[in-house]
């Protein structure tokens, strides 16, 4: 996995969202088995206290369980992670369209515009 690490913001919740972004997106196989936490944390450059607690939250939000013997597994509900991708997009379009208001566009505009940017790349 390619980790994206900037000190904006808290290390371990950039590593929950990049988690979880490549589980929606598919990038991360449902069922896959994730390497152990320390390789994670070499891997992201970050400590293993903070890739362990970024892997607690994921599994508060069941999208990894940890099997005593065998280790962390993404997932197979399929429908969790369906759900998960759904109010992401969501969130992003409530984001666009906010954005696009204070640029001073109307709905109206906002499609016409994406009609045009969806032409162009055909």
């Amino acid at each position: 996995m390619e980790w994206n690490i900037d000190s904006e913001r808290p290390v371990y919740l950039q590593i929950i969202e990049q988690i979880q972004r490549g589980i929606i997106s598919g990038q991360i196989e449902p069922g896959s088995k994730l390497p152990s936490v320390r390789d994670l944390a070499a891997d992201a450059g970050v400590n293993p206290n903070t890739m362990q607690k970024a892997l607690s939250e994921l599994e508060r939000m069941e999208l990894i369980s940890t099997y005593r013997t065998n280790g962390k597994f993404i997932t197979n509900d399929t429908a969790l992670i369906q759900a998960m991708k759904e109010s992401e997009a969501d969130n992003r379009i409530r984001v666009f369209l906010r954005d696009m208001e204070f640029l001073g566009f109307l709905p109206e505009d906002i499609i016409v515009r994406m009609r045009k940017y969806k032409e162009e790349k055909e």
